[in-house]
């Protein structure tokens, strides 16, 4: 494989363990970056970088030349107000794609909408009632018809409830930060964050384009089953449920609104990819054993 030049529009925990993946599988890797603050030089695990400043409505100039250089570019911004700025960029910027061979647009399972807790797949019908969800979904269609305007290679990953080291139910669980609420028929999935970095790497070498995947572990669960899981590994008591309305989160209000459950047997396949953490009694154990 030749120099990967990888272009991360936002760097968050996703595109950070990606980007380790990279490093740790040795590749001759460039990386430029983008985020809100003014353009600056960073170091990331030894890697040094150029973030670029970006934001919904302004950015440098200078990133143009460095993102048509790019032949990896990782998208992990959400949509800002309804709109997807990094596509509302490229509208009027992304003026040579002969470099480019592999965009990732991330999504999220959100745009599924509530199926009642039955399953679903990439053919499923959308359906979203949540903000974030519509707008995800508006993104979606805008990558997909800015990718065949103007012919460049698009995949978009929708992905599920990402969890990791850092951010997890058994950290909120000893913040005293968890609530949930007893609702019966309650699926949702989850997956790890090293996963994702694996299965983005996996599609470098396998990419086919215009195709959209489900990236979830194999056992869409109940939060309140998670939940008890977790508070069993602290030796902690859970939380009492409360109702849905007294819930001070709207976006926790939506996540208990949807219920399904999220199919990954195409990312599977495709990839040829074994799940690191199949299930989060695996993902949470990990996390558990490795607590400082």
């Amino acid at each position: 494989m030749s120099k990967l030049k990888v272009f991360c529009f936002g760097f968050g925990q996703v595109a950070k363990s990606f980007i380790n993946k990279l490093i740790l599988e040795k590749k001759d890797l460039s990386l430029s970056i983008t985020s809100r603050e003014k353009t600056h030089q960073i170091e990331f695990n030894n890697l040094k970088a150029t973030s670029y400043f970006f934001n919904t409505d302004n950015y440098d100039e200078t990133l143009k030349t460095k993102l048509q250089e790019a032949n990896y570019i990782l998208v992990s911004i959400p949509p800002v107000e309804g709109k997807d700025i990094v596509a509302d960029y490229l509208k009027n910027n992304f003026l040579n794609v002969k470099n480019c061979k592999w965009i990732t647009y991330l999504s999220a399972t959100s745009v599924y909408g509530d199926h009642d807790g039955n399953w679903v797949d990439e053919k499923s019908t959308t359906k979203p009632k949540s903000l974030s969800g519509i707008n995800r979904l508006k993104a979606e269609n805008t990558w997909k018809s800015l990718s065949k305007k103007n012919n460049f290679p698009l995949q978009i990953f929708r992905l599920a409830g990402i969890y990791s080291h850092e951010y997890n139910v058994l950290k909120r669980l000893r913040l005293g930060k968890v609530q949930i609420v007893d609702k019966k028929k309650h699926f949702f999935s989850r997956i790890h964050v090293e996963d994702i970095a694996n299965i983005l790497f996996e599609s470098l070498r396998k990419f086919k384009t215009n195709e959209i995947y489900n990236i979830c572990d194999n056992k869409p669960a109940s939060q309140n089953e998670v939940v008890a899981y977790a508070a069993k590994l602290l030796k902690l008591k859970q939380p009492n449920p409360v109702k849905l309305d007294e819930l001070e989160s709207e976006m926790l209000k939506n996540f208990y609104r949807d219920s399904k459950k999220v199919d990954n047997k195409k990312m599977k396949k495709f990839f040829n990819y074994n799940l690191k953490f199949p299930t989060y009694e695996e993902g949470l154990n990990h996390i558990f054993n490795n607590i400082t």
